[in-house]
């Protein structure tokens, strides 16, 4: 991602150590010349253009503005502001515009204590990626009032360059241009949700440039270029979204297409954009047809169970046999994490042999009654003495021991995911703790329901559901896939009616599918699969259960090689 010598330039300007730690802790991810350069040319149109770079970092974005400006305006010496926190990154920054042969003006602060002054016609950069759990105290509270300074409510979860994105916007004089490098998570995660419809309500134009490749190696996050045209001429309406392979091809044409924002949720997701509208609005046909169903409509998601402290709560059976711990103190439990669900049924067999093998099978929730056994006793007295008791979930309760149950779902749905989301039949009736998600079925309908526990895990692999699930979720780093329960309710599932119909050939291709899962042949599995419920029940001719392989593939790709797990 970074130029080595760039990287440690700063350091050496000022005399001291400027460590790869110091700069993650700030955000500091210098830009490649290829980004830095295509966004400053788009951005910066005639010569008189004031341009302006929140986190100017080394200038990896003034020093092209100034050659820009300098192509527009031969002779001259143009000057270009910026604000940069770094005292040696400004100091190097200042020098490198002035060998461009221009004027740095940096002011060396922290960007959310600047107040805003719409003096240009082009504000440009990279903003500090700090996650919410590394961003705190003074600094949120700064970023939050920025943002909400400028009519957007941030959520108390949201990483820096939310806030920062909004705040820049502060600086542009009316039909002024934005050009940043932001985060992926600007396309999904929910927080980033009212920076989405900010965009889209105040810039006469908005259009996103998605790269096939990793540009930035050496950061955790993927990337998207924002380039938001006509300040305060909105709203836009629809974006363009351009596909390029890699930096170095931003200059070519790529693959672009328009996309229109939900009307009636502008602060929806716009993972949609990487994938054909046509094919989207044949997805839409399948559930309106009755072919395909959200997750919703078989039963409820919800979130599972917080213990406060897995280590102390959570018992592998010779742990449990060690502390001499009384079976009526233990239940059955789904380990923690979801590793062991990538198959189609947690039975009791499984769950016994997953004990067998040390994984806690056990939850540890004495039962309400006095007096309590003696063994159990004291298994409570060494977790006070260990200050489990002292953990907020812990504390909040009483007694702190018990820990709130949920009654065993028919389903498991593993929610965080390097390939794809999982549902597990739960006949081992095993509890679950907050790493999956329980799925309980509607009542009303047994027929429906004990279809749903046979069938449903097997039948949730098609393509089309897989598809589903990469648009419903969020891609976070490291290539994971994951699904909130809000999103999995609206994950697309075979419809009843069509499980039902096709449910006696599914029954023939359950062992072999599940023989496929143990070998970790996910692909060859949703094959089957698809055989039977897309390709021979009509859903699907075969020219668009490519299309729906395809965009699956190239979803799961994309994200799993952003995220350093595939190729």
């Amino acid at each position: 991602m970074l130029d080595t010598t760039a990287e440690q330039a700063p350091a050496r300007a000022a005399g001291v150590p400027d460590t790869p730690e110091a700069r993650k802790a700030r955000g500091a991810f210098f830009t490649p010349p290829a980004i830095s350069g295509f966004i400053a040319r788009w951005a910066v149109r005639m010569a008189g253009d004031r341009v302006f770079e929140p986190a100017a970092g080394d200038a990896s974005f003034l020093v092209p503005a100034v050659e820009r400006l300098a192509e527009l305006a031969p002779g001259e010496r143009p000057a270009v502001d910026g604000v940069e926190i770094h005292p040696a990154s400004a100091a190097l920054a200042r020098s490198r515009v002035s060998a461009a042969g221009g004027v740095a003006r940096l002011e060396e602060a922290d960007f959310f204590s600047v107040r805003p002054r719409p003096d240009y016609s082009a504000v440009i950069g990279n903003p500090p990626f700090i996650r919410y759990q590394d961003f705190s105290g003074e600094a949120r509270s700064r970023s939050l009032q920025a943002a909400l300074a400028q009519g957007v409510a941030l959520s108390k979860l949201s990483s820096s360059w939310a806030a920062f994105t909004v705040h820049a916007t502060g600086f542009l004089a009316p039909g002024g241009r934005l050009g940043l490098v932001l985060p992926a998570e600007l396309l999904s995660v929910n927080y980033a949700g009212a920076v989405r419809k900010f965009l889209f309500e105040r810039f006469a134009s908005v259009e996103l440039v998605m790269f096939a490749e990793q540009v930035f190696p050496g950061a955790e996050a993927d990337v998207v270029l924002l380039l938001a045209d006509g300040w305060g001429q909105g709203p836009a309406g629809q974006a363009t979204v351009r596909h390029v392979r890699n930096a170095e091809d931003l200059d070519s044409p790529g693959d672009t297409r328009a996309w229109a924002a939900d009307p009636a949720d502008p602060t929806g997701k716009w993972t949609t954009t990487l994938v054909d509208a046509r094919l989207l609005a044949r997805m839409a046909e399948l559930e309106a047809g009755g072919m395909l169903a959200s997750l919703e409509t078989w039963g409820d998601t919800t979130l599972g169970m917080v213990t406060g402290n897995n280590k102390y709560f959570a018992l592998s059976p010779q742990r449990a046999a060690s502390l001499v711990l009384p079976a009526r103190d233990l239940l059955r439990l789904s380990p923690p994490g979801s590793a062991h669900l990538r198959g189609l049924t947690l039975s009791a067999q499984r769950l016994s042999q997953l004990g067998e093998e040390g994984r806690a099978t056990l939850l540890f929730r004495p039962a309400q009654r006095k007096p309590l056994d003696p063994a159990t006793e004291a298994y409570i007295a060494a977790g006070e003495h260990a200050g489990v008791n002292q953990a907020y979930k812990c504390r909040i309760r009483t007694p702190w021991y018990r820990v709130p149950l949920l009654e065993p779902a028919d389903l498991l749905l593993t929610c965080m995911n390097a390939d794809a989301p999982r549902i597990v039949a739960n006949p081992a009736r095993a509890r679950h703790l907050n790493s999956v998600h329980g799925v309980y079925l509607h009542g009303g309908n047994a027929a429906q329901q004990a279809l749903a526990v046979e069938l449903l895990p097997l039948a949730a692999l098609n393509s089309a559901s897989l598809l589903s699930a990469e648009l419903v979720g969020r891609s976070y780093g490291g290539g994971i896939l994951k699904l909130e329960p809000r999103e999995a309710d609206r994950w697309a599932m075979p419809a009843p009616a069509l499980l039902a119909e096709q449910a006696e050939a599914l029954r023939g291709i359950k062992p072999a599918v599940a023989r496929l899962l143990e070998r970790g042949r996910l692909l060859d599995a949703a094959a089957r699969v698809d055989d039977i419920l897309l390709r021979r029940s009509g859903v699907l001719g075969e020219i668009e259960l490519a299309a729906v392989r395809e965009a699956h593939g190239m979803l799961m790709r994309r994200r799993r090689i952003r995220g350093g797990s595939g190729r």
